[in-house]
């Protein structure tokens, strides 16, 4: 994509001794830093913030009484934790700044509202009997938010939308430029969305989210170098994380796991090259021989741990299994001799083959290779579900209001209040 340049910004990590700055200039700064931590954590003490930004405490509160106003954080109960001093009052993420997330796969739309600190708000699984197209999901989510925007109580606000997708996502604009098992290309669902819900939309790859949501309030919290790979319907994806940000490549599209060889002359994969990692480990395989009813799927892994501690280390599931976690392993032990991570996160399906056959996963990533990459390397597990890439999709919509909280909430209002439900009478829910 020649003469476009990436407009995502990577997970900043602080610089310096101090987060925040008592100079006039920098208060847009400071209510980012402050607003910030709150999402993160979920609920912060004057205290702690105190102590995270190196600001003083009139400051502290200065920025929180302004948050407050914008109606963008609370203060709730004192902090009963501290052991010396006067308990502190906790700062909580406040529940009526909203992001809707999206994330359409081969069989299905996932929408839900999302609140800062990754609170997950009504989620709704649109099931499709087949790839939907992009016109179908604009049609899908435009009804699904439409239920969701008219039920709202009085107060709430839907500050924008993110979008995750199972392919390659054009940091400039927005554009789906390939989804293979979608069979979408260069679709500009962004701008569509945009239209038809008449909010900002931002974009990116669903495995790149999820990395995100791992980082902010996961697995990965806190951990500076680190692997999300996640599997779903659509194949096998990747998030980088190194020395706290988020790695974008040139043009965007660091991340693509999926195509890792794995083995030679293998299954045909989406991409048009053979023994892709996505093309030799499949939640439809193991679908199969699982003999999961249709429409079942979101019960996968439930399923094949039952029936592998039902029967003997034997017969056509257990051989799946255990191929499949090799596989896995060969591709995790490139990623681990490339980027040097020292936790690799895996989410969607290939939780299964790590829960499974953990054993067989641990021995083909440490085979062999040069000892320093794969010695201190650990595996974590992310939570069960689609959570991670829909808190992900709404960390994109949230990242412009975390930026900037006075400045984004007053370009708002000044659009125009269509999706401010400050201004609203209270919907019957």
């Amino acid at each position: 994509m020649e003469g476009k340049t990436s407009r995502r910004a990577g997970l900043r990590a602080p610089s310096g001794p101090s987060l925040g700055s008592n100079r006039d200039s920098t208060r847009q700064h400071n209510l980012s830093t402050v607003l910030g931590l709150v999402h993160t954590t979920t609920g912060i003490s004057r205290a702690q913030l105190t102590r995270a930004t190196g600001l003083n405490r009139s400051t502290i509160a200065a920025l929180v009484g302004e948050l407050v106003q914008l109606g963008l954080v609370r203060e709730s109960d004192l902090d009963q934790t501290q052991q010396h001093g006067r308990p502190s009052i906790m700062i909580q993420p406040s529940p009526d700044a909203l992001a809707l997330a999206i994330n359409p796969d081969v069989d299905a739309v996932s929408v839900a509202l999302v609140g800062l600190g990754g609170r997950i708000v009504n989620p709704v699984r649109f099931h499709t009997v087949r790839a939907p197209s992009a016109a179908e999901v604009v049609n899908i989510v435009s009804a699904v938010y439409t239920g969701m925007r008219t039920s709202l109580p009085a107060g709430q606000r839907i500050v924008g939308a993110g979008l995750a997708v199972p392919g390659l996502v054009d940091p400039a604009d927005g554009t789906v430029i390939e989804a293979p098992q979608l069979e979408w290309r260069e679709q500009p669902l962004t701008a569509q969305l945009a239209a038809a819900l008449d909010l900002p939309v931002t974009a990116a790859n669903d495995a790149v989210v999820g990395a995100r949501a791992q980082a902010a309030f996961g697995a990965g919290r806190g951990v500076p170098d680190f692997v999300y790979v996640y599997g779903g319907a659509s194949g096998i994806g990747g998030g980088l994380i190194s020395g706290g940000r988020l790695l974008h490549g040139a043009a965007g599209f660091a991340g693509q796991l999926g195509h890792t060889l794995v083995r030679t002359g293998g299954a045909e994969c989406a991409c048009g090259s053979t023994g892709c990692l996505e093309s030799e480990v499949t939640r439809e395989e193991l679908i199969r021989t699982a003999a999961l009813p249709p429409g079942q799927a979101d019960d996968l892994e439930e399923v094949v741990l039952a029936k592998l501690r039902d029967e003997p280390e034997s017969g056509e599931l257990w051989d799946v299994v255990t191929r499949q976690a090799q596989q896995l392993g060969i591709g995790l032990k490139s990623v681990v001799n490339h980027l040097n991570p020292s936790m690799i996160v895996l989410g969607g399906f290939l939780r299964i083959l790590a829960l499974a056959a953990p054993d067989v996963l641990d021995a083909t990533l440490r085979a062999g290779g040069a000892r320093g990459p794969r010695e201190d390397v650990s595996i974590e597990l992310a939570p069960l579900g689609d959570d991670p890439i829909l808190i992900g999709a709404a960390e994109l919509a949230f990242e412009p209001l975390i930026a900037d909280p006075a400045g984004f909430l007053r370009g708002r209002r000044e659009a125009g209040p269509v999706r401010d439900h400050a201004e609203e009478p209270a919907q019957p829910a």
